[in-house]
């Protein structure tokens, strides 16, 4: 493991060389920390040379756990490459990686989780009593974006004043993630909170002499909201509102009511930005109206009927005799 850092250069100053995109460079060299902060914590630790099949299906479990499907073959291609990279210089006599497959994911155990409408209710009204003027425009016009179009965090960081078309009330994102720009219609609710935030965010860059700042969400400090501070702010909400819930879930609330509300599939998945409808079907699984309007016409709810009459109190023969009949 001593020599680990040196692999680690060699093969990235050839991997550079290709000309690849910046993000595809370090998430190759986060690739590389992860396996080698692996290999280092294991006790005993083991040498490259001893590292065998077994090692790497314990790490390629771990790494992959929780990680969606086009993720995990991001991971595993990495790997292979790292594979190969210890058999060019003799450390491995073959690459075990070359035939690996990433562990199956049991979606069963990841369906998406929404909030419910009364924990809605409690965290806007946290929002809405905060401490500080600024926050209690700031933080309702935050949660309106992100439950009214389902917006992804890092998108949400991501928006400028430009995005933001106030006459016919959309929002352009830049979806990075799925690789397709789109117009999100911003509800009315939603709407009037981020025009109420405007106004009080150029009264916080007045104040500090910031008249450069693009960013449409802005801190008290006059900077741009990075996703870190959007989850921390989250917490604190709902810490404050007594309830349990996560800033992601606000998306997945938005979808799944929308198609609760009759949405069609097309219009949800444009909405959230997903590439494949496959994903957008997840959310079927938890609000499928179609569904719930088949099984109300199911032949079971016919029987019904018959039940109700075998249920019915039957009059013996005493019963008439004490009735008098």
């Amino acid at each position: 493991m001593k020599r680990w850092d040196s692999l680690k250069d060699r093969f990235m100053e050839v991997y550079e060389a290709r000309g690849l995109a910046v993000s595809t460079v370090e998430q190759m060299s986060h690739e590389w920390d992860r396996w080698g902060c692996f290999l280092k914590n294991r006790r005993p630790r083991p040498k490259l040379n001893d590292v065998d099949a077994k090692i790497i299906t314990e790490y390629i479990g771990r790494r992959c756990k929780f990680l969606a499907d086009s993720t995990q073959r991001s991971v595993m291609s990495r790997m292979r490459m790292i594979g190969e990279s210890f058999v060019d210089e003799n450390i491995w006599r073959i690459n075990f990686l070359r035939w690996m497959k990433a562990p199956r994911v049991d979606r069963r155990h990841r369906l998406p989780r929404r909030i419910d409408k009364s924990a809605l209710v409690k965290i806007m009204e946290a929002a809405a009593s905060g401490r500080y003027e600024y926050s209690r425009y700031l933080w309702p016009a935050i949660l309106g974006v992100f439950y009214g179009t389902g917006i992804r965090r890092s998108e949400l960081s991501r928006l400028n004043t430009s995005c933001w078309d106030r006459d016919n009330s959309l929002l352009l994102v830049d979806g990075s993630k799925g690789r397709r720009e789109r117009r999100v219609p911003l509800p009315p609710l939603a709407w009037q909170c981020l025009e109420a935030y405007l106004p009080r965010r150029q009264n916080v860059l007045s104040a500090r002499n910031i008249f450069q700042e693009e960013a449409l969400f802005v801190t008290s400090l006059g900077t741009r909201m990075k996703p870190d501070r959007l989850s921390q702010g989250m917490g604190n909400l709902t810490a404050r509102a007594g309830v349990k819930a996560t800033l992601h879930q606000l998306r997945h609330t938005c979808a799944s009511e929308l198609i609760a509300e009759g949405a069609k599939l097309p219009h949800v998945q444009k909405l959230l930005g997903h590439k494949a409808l496959s994903t957008t079907m997840g959310y079927l699984h938890i609000a499928g109206p179609e569904l719930a309007k088949a099984m109300r016409r199911h032949p079971i709810c016919h029987l019904g009927q018959v039940l109700s009459k075998n249920n019915k109190p039957r009059t013996t023969d005493h019963d008439k005799e004490e009735s008098g009949e």
